[in-house]
């Protein structure tokens, strides 16, 4: 069945403009009825599943490239950056399926495991662009091809972006040591510090984030046109892996209800939160494009079918 909405014609280039507190709250509340109507939940439960399918082979695959760079155990700091921001238990998983498959054919694994992977992450960032389509109202025509080379280009450069993170918080204290041994306010410095490193990092995942945001979808707009669904997402994502770390730990026992693959309902549950989040952010950018760019809204009915459960409704 497919649901009547308002068809866009975008300008050239979707730009920032002053938006009222009244537009705010109009914006918020389209935002969540569309995630409603688009069946986010759908698609985030998707690329959640997408995400467990390609998380070995590409934590495979990081460990063969940072091998090549000049920092001793950095794969391991990372996982153990990782495991502040995953659910409690998660970590214990990882080390052992790691373990058991380094220890037996790491090159088969490798050859193999990248290919995977590069097939998984790309399904998993065209679910994300024909999302961020639905929010935007959009039908985007662009050939196979083209959308798996964008999705693959998406997914090296908010890659890019989050190893960076990762890098932050792996080398931070390292380097706030380093320069707070040169500079005359020492003090001052290792006291404000962790907090500026920890900002860095939350700014490469914003960027990250705004890659998405602003690339994936079939619309011409400008970089801060989509920072602020950036901005939010990154701030949800914060907050639900510091309440999901809670619940974790002193109230959800995934292991008694599921016993070894405690671990995985755990992680893929956070992932789910996670990527409803994302998706309900661009909605949300989608929705501040409409409110900002006033007259681009037309009163037919789309053409553009509703896309779920692999058919057109």
């Amino acid at each position: 069945m497919s649901f009547p909405h308002k068809s866009l014609r975008f300008p050239r280039f979707l730009h920032p403009r002053s938006v009222t507190s009244a537009g705010i709250k109009r914006a918020v509340g389209r935002a969540y009825q569309d995630a409603i109507r688009n069946q986010t939940t759908q698609a985030a439960a998707a690329l959640s599943y997408y995400s467990i399918l390609g998380i070995f082979p590409a934590l495979i695959f990081l460990s063969a490239v940072m091998a090549y760079i000049p920092l001793p155990n950095f794969f391991n700091d990372a996982l153990i950056a990782m495991g502040r921001v995953v659910p409690a238990g998660t970590m214990q998983m990882v080390y052992s399926v790691l373990d058991d498959i380094l220890s037996k054919n790491s090159r088969a694994w490798l050859s193999f495991g990248t290919l995977g992977t590069l097939w998984i992450v790309s399904s998993a960032f065209e679910e994300m662009i024909e999302s961020l389509d639905e929010a935007y109202d959009v039908e985007d025509r662009r050939p196979f091809w083209k959308m798996r080379l964008l999705a693959l280009g998406l997914a090296a450069i908010t890659g890019f972006f989050l190893i960076c993170a990762i890098a932050t918080m792996v080398l931070g204290p390292k380097a706030g040591g380093w320069i707070a041994a040169r500079l005359s306010f020492a003090g001052a410095f290792a006291l404000l510090w962790p907090y500026i490193h920890w900002s860095i990092a939350v700014t490469f995942a914003v960027l990250a984030v705004e890659t998405i945001y602003c690339l994936a979808p079939n619309v011409k707009q400008r970089f801060l046109s989509s920072l602020p669904g950036a901005i939010f997402s990154v701030a949800c994502w914060i907050g639900l892996s510091y309440l999901l770390g809670i619940y974790f730990r002193y109230f959800g026992n995934y292991n008694r209800t599921y016993g070894t693959l405690g671990g995985v309902m755990a992680l893929m549950t956070w992932l789910y939160w996670g990527y409803f989040i994302l998706l309900a952010g661009g909605e949300l950018n989608a929705e501040l494009a409409k409110e900002n760019n006033p007259g681009t809204l037309s009163n037919g009915i789309s053409s553009r079918p509703t896309r779920r459960n692999g058919h057109a409704a």
